[in-house]
């Protein structure tokens, strides 16, 4: 059975009580060396991003929303965790949706987070906002002080908010520093860093796995000449103009040349792949029976990931036919509820063209799981 409704708790007290606030005061608008306390803190950052929060509405149009909506009504009236928060549009549309439902949203974004919670505090107590990584949602799950949940929405999607960004560095339409971090605050490495550190087949390997860049090789290889000038790439215009005149670029190119190299710079700075299957893994542990994982992807390897590891999941062995073992990890936990992925329709496309290369994928927990 589905677990019974849980009321989500009231924010914690104590040693990881900063894992359910906004960090980084520095844009918060509190004088340096004060310590004010939480309500204060909380206060002030959300008045800061309250103009923003106004605007996010319009900036921000979630993919696919009916058609999570849909998907999660058997179990719209428990707790639901949206791993990939961003904005809030999903969760806005399930809590629009069901009056009965909860949502603890995770995102690694403080600023996100903020615009987040500004969005859906109409909803009450039955959202919260929680500053982690979406691999982490076994942690956060368990820190909620939740055994089990009754579904799990993710969208590996860039937001908006970033995309938007004038100074993250995630688009060649602003001219920033090569950043590309979702969390500025967690110290791993720029892109730029990353371009400064690794060696000439590394970065064409970066740019082929991660963009599927068939000229990742003649990319890369203008990326070190440059650095061996003493002139590295440190901007987004510098890497998007090199790019550019490395590969050419046809009157009749939809895309900009250097769309792919930077997605897969993305990819690598946030670690964004390697820690799918695992997640998947998880979220399918944290499900109670008849829960249901949802996951929309914007990368036909984001999308072959989750794909093989629903399937796994199912009881589909991947193990060389003639092995006398299956040692490739699968189980049978769940039911895949999409046999093909749903895709957005041309009305959404044209509405929202970021929707275009969108998939979502769905599976359910079995009522009945077997031993491991």
């Amino acid at each position: 059975m589905i677990a019974e409704k849980v009321r989500l708790p009231e924010k914690r007290t104590g040693g990881n009580e900063n894992r359910f606030l906004i960090p980084n005061s520095s844009e918060s608008g509190i004088p340096p060396g004060t310590c004010p306390n939480i309500d204060t803190y909380r206060a002030v950052r959300l008045c800061s991003l309250k103009e923003k929060a106004d605007k996010a509405e319009t900036l921000h149009k979630p993919v696919l929303p009916g058609e999570i909506v849909a998907l999660m009504k058997p179990v719209s009236r428990l707790v639901l965790i949206d791993a990939t928060l961003g904005l809030g549009g999903h969760s806005e549309a399930l809590l629009g949706s069901f009056e009965d439902l909860s949502i603890v949203g995770i995102d690694r974004d403080p600023e996100a987070i903020g615009l987040a919670e500004e969005r859906l505090a109409r909803f009450g107590s039955r959202f919260k906002a929680v500053h982690s990584n979406f691999s982490e949602i076994e942690s956060v799950v368990r820190e909620m002080g939740f055994r089990s949940v009754d579904g799990i929405v993710a969208d590996l999607g860039v937001s908006s908010l970033q995309l938007d960004s004038e100074d993250r560095g995630f688009s060649f339409r602003f001219d920033a520093p090569l950043d590309m971090r979702m969390n500025r605050d967690s110290g791993e490495k720029t892109a730029a860093e990353l371009l400064e550190g690794l060696s000439e087949e590394e970065i064409a390997d970066v740019i082929y796995k991660f963009g599927e860049e068939r000229r990742s090789r003649r990319i890369a290889r203008w990326i070190v000449n440059r650095r061996d000038e003493g002139n590295p790439v440190r901007t987004t215009t510098e890497l998007a103009d090199l790019v550019a005149r490395a590969v050419g670029r046809k009157r009749n190119d939809k895309i900009h040349p250097a769309t792919r190299t930077f997605q897969a710079l993305r990819i690598a700075v946030n670690r964004e792949i390697e820690v799918l299957e695992e997640f998947v893994a998880d979220s399918i542990d944290l499900l109670s029976a008849g829960g249901r994982l949802a996951v929309i992807t914007f990368h036909s390897l984001e999308d072959r990931v989750i794909k093989r590891s629903m399937q796994k999941a199912s009881g589909r062995c991947f193990c060389p036919p003639k092995f006398p073992k299956c040692v490739c990890g699968m189980t049978d936990d769940v039911e895949i509820l999409t046999r093909k992925p749903i895709v957005p329709s041309e009305e959404e496309v044209s509405e929202n063209p970021r929707a275009r290369s969108a998939k979502l994928r769905a599976c359910q927990k079995k009522q009945a799981v077997k031993p491991r």
